[in-house]
């Protein structure tokens, strides 16, 4: 059973159960991605496909350098979606209004990265296509899948997971713990402390494991079962219930009666309460919180106040999985286990009222996340939007089903999530699939539509959100729609913006301002706001530029809000900088950066570490200068939306690359910005925040650049430590041939004639860079 807690910040979650056994395995499948390109992981559900496929990934984390990544692929229920669903996984901040496979393609393209594409059964057909598409593009990608079947793709190898080997030693002989056996003891600790395998319950240990085919899920089913039973009571259980089970159903494969047979059980020992709510939380994708399942699944039957006490129950059954998240504690049914519980839901009759409920749930949860967009509870709404992205997915899947109107309604409630969680493709997407298929004058068009055309906007499709505002412009003067009017003049005037029509766009800001003031929206109000303060400085008119961003911030801390009022801090320091206030515009730029960490806003982020790059070259710290526009150089391509298009930022960033290059010299320029690029998004920040200094050593102190490729010094360093070419090529998930010939090309270039001149020339450059030397000191 996977017990995950999603923590690490490469993209795989942490193991917070032990992993037992599978050695040959895991090595198996280590040299068979050394070899193709992509592996897929077969076997029944239960099998341990996903945590065999996440312990390997763990392990060559060494190779692949630019990221391993998990997509799990169950929480997604439209195959439409999937290209959408790795880019979020792969945590691409993509502001473009390119197509997510574009997206993809561009991102891996140059990249030695490992994607874990985890459950594509139900998405078979388009996981193969994408698949194909991505090795194509990426020759240095390596795809691990699981399936239950291969994808069918040209460049497919597939491997059986087997399950979990067994004892077949005599009754009551001493012999090796099998590693079935480990697996149900370390388990059946977790509900009895003190269990251990001793010379008297190791056969019947080892009889359980058998009877249960050796299937990973099923054993941990079975020993969370020892709340209630001994191991001779459960074993004597086992061999009752599937003799029942053989004789009824002979024509099922025998590992999926275990499976069934186990589960069966487990509801069973419910109570009929928590049968019920295990059927009822199945509606759920992904994980959900004991508020949702409050609010959803209460009711016919089941009383709000006893959930929690079901929730408890389940958990302790091993029915529900507890996820322990930075913002609460989350649940989460394993795949095999929901689709046990849908059946049971189908069966009851109740699934469309259960799919309404959730729908309506989801719908709330939007609108109250807009109602409170300005206020002390945003970022806490905004990061709870973040993690039931996969809900709302769905949910808003529902609301389309129905009537086209309330997918727009909800979609253009969720307008921040999409901006702020780089969801611009996909919240475009439902927008634009709802109007398609609405007609008629209402409010929730014309609201839909100016939403739709700000996604635009950041994407840089200027003529598709002049449309889209044209439209909704008609539809407020129509239906006399102030808020509608207010923001339609706010982003043409955002446009014009972009056009270098900056007198114009002022025109736009000041009548959306007076309209959000008339209608009293702070939302829209700062907003407004934060754009006169960019438009004024673009005409040198500092004055204004000041006034209408502090006039912005004393709104955001009329209301306690901290978003938008880190985005009128940005533009506050920009303009401060350009007086010449390089202290006070350093403090806010600071100040901004840290809500924007929080909420994870890569464009505010990308837009304060610009701006401090800037203070750096005017303070003649250029080192930092270039350090920082190293860290944006990859930020701004991967977001695909530099600087917003402000022309004049943009500008300004141009003008601090050239001035920096100038003070460095060529060379120790590109050292910086290397420097800066080899950061981690979380290191960058830090720096940024001046929290700590970058990794590596000041400008010019690393003896210039190596003469060797990345997968050269990477091979180096390995030497370095004493690896042989045969263990080169196991570490690094490559044939041994290749880094035969690496090794060569290293030798060749350095103009050496052994390995050992080769590691101590690594030990050197290690100490000129001021890092560790290989393999620790």
């Amino acid at each position: 059973m996977r017990a995950l807690a999603h923590t690490d910040t490469d993209g795989l979650p942490a193991e917070v159960t032990s992993f037992i056994g599978r050695r040959q395995e895991v090595a198996a499948v280590k040299r068979l991605l050394g070899d193709a390109r992509m592996v897929t992981l077969t076997g029944p559900g239960g099998v341990g496909k996903s945590r065999l496929a996440l312990r390997v990934a763990a392990d060559l984390r060494r190779a692949f350098p630019d990221g391993i990544w998990l997509v799990e692929l169950t929480e997604l229920d439209n195959p439409a979606l999937l290209s959408q669903a790795v880019v979020a996984a792969l945590k691409i901040k993509d502001h473009s209004a390119r197509p997510p496979i574009q997206v993809l393609t561009e991102h891996l393209r140059k990249q030695r990265a490992l994607v874990v594409l985890d459950n594509c059964e139900h998405v078979l057909n388009e996981a193969a296509m994408m698949a194909q598409t991505l090795l194509y593009s990426a020759p240095e990608l390596r795809i691990l899948a699981t399936s239950r079947q291969l994808l069918g793709i040209a460049s497919e190898q597939g491997f059986a997971v087997p399950t979990l080997p067994g004892s077949d030693s005599q009754h009551g002989a001493p012999y090796p713990v099998s590693d079935a056996a480990r697996l149900f003891a370390d388990r059946a600790k977790a509900v009895l402390p003190d269990f251990t395998l001793t010379d008297e319950n190791q056969d019947i240990v080892e009889r359980i494991c058998r009877r249960l085919d050796g299937l990973p899920l099923a054993i941990e089913l079975a020993a969370a079962r020892l709340r209630a039973l001994s191991v001779r009571q459960l074993l004597d259980r086992l061999d009752d219930r599937f003799r029942l089970l053989t004789a009824r159903s002979s024509a099922t494969v025998p590992r999926h009666r275990t499976l069934r047979a186990l589960i069966d059980w487990s509801h069973e020992l419910c109570t009929e309460h928590e049968r019920l709510l295990w059927a009822r939380i199945s509606v759920f994708t992904g994980s959900l919180d004991l508020e949702a399942a409050e609010a959803v699944c209460a009711g016919d039957g089941l009383a709000r106040d006893e959930i929690v006490d079901l929730v408890v129950g389940l958990t302790e059954k091993s029915v529900l999985i507890r996820e322990d998240h930075p913002y609460g504690v989350r649940y989460r049914l394993l795949d095999t286990i929901r689709q046990y519980g849908r059946e049971r839901l189908i069966a009851s009759g109740q699934e469309q009222q259960l799919k309404r409920r959730y729908r309506d749930y989801y719908r709330r949860l939007a609108r109250e996340a807009r109602a409170q967009l300005v206020g002390p509870a945003q970022v806490k709404l905004l990061t709870r939007l973040r993690v039931e992205h996969p809900n709302l997915r769905k949910a808003l899947g529902y609301c389309h089903a129905e009537h086209a109107g309330l997918c727009i309604d909800m979609a253009s409630d969720l307008l921040y999530h999409w901006i702020i969680g780089s969801h611009l493709g996909e919240g475009r997407d439902w927008l634009e699939r709802g109007l398609a298929d609405t007609a008629g004058l209402s409010e929730v068009r014309a609201r839909a539509l100016w939403a739709c055309g700000r996604l635009a906007i950041l994407q840089g499709d200027l003529a598709s959100a002049g449309e889209l505002l044209a439209e909704s412009r008609a539809l407020g003067e129509q239906l006399g729609l102030e808020p509608v009017l207010g923001y339609v003049a706010q982003y043409s005037g955002m446009i014009a913006m972009e056009e270098g029509d900056t007198a114009s766009a002022i025109g736009c800001f000041q009548e959306a301002l007076a309209r959000h003031r008339g209608v009293r929206d702070p939302a829209g109000e700062v907003q407004a706001l934060i754009w006169l303060a960019f438009a004024h400085s673009v005409l040198g008119d500092a004055e204004r530029a000041v006034v209408a961003a502090e006039e912005g911030i004393a709104v955001c801390d009329a209301h306690g809000e901290s978003w938008h009022k880190s985005y009128a801090m940005t533009a506050l320091g920009v303009e401060l900088w350009r007086q010449g206030d390089t202290r006070r515009a350093t403090a806010l730029e600071q100040e901004s950066l840290r809500v924007f960490r929080e909420l994870d806003d890569s464009v505010g982020v990308g837009v304060n570490i610009d701006a401090l790059a800037w203070i750096a070259a005017s303070e003649r710290d250029f080192a930092r200068a270039g350090e920082l526009l190293g860290v944006l150089r990859d930020l701004w391509e991967s977001i695909g939306a530099p600087l917003l298009g402000i022309g004049h930022l943009i500008g300004y960033h141009d003008e601090c690359e050239a001035r920096t290059r100038r003070a460095l010299g060529e060379q120790a320029y590109q050292t910086a910005v290397k420097r800066g690029a080899g950061l981690s998004r979380e290191q960058a920040v830090a720096y940024a925040l001046m929290e700590e200094a970058p990794s590596r050593g000041r400008s010019g102190e690393t003896g210039g650049p190596s003469p060797l490729t990345r997968r050269e010094m990477e091979i180096a360093r390995l030497i370095a430590q004493g690896m042989s070419n045969k263990e080169i090529a196991a570490t690094l998930v490559i044939a041994q041939r290749t880094a035969e010939g690496h090794t060569q090309h290293i030798l060749r270039k350095l103009g050496f004639n052994s390995r050992a001149e080769i590691a101590g020339w690594v030990v050197e450059q290690t100490r000129l860079a001021g890092e560790e030397p290989p393999g620790g000191s």
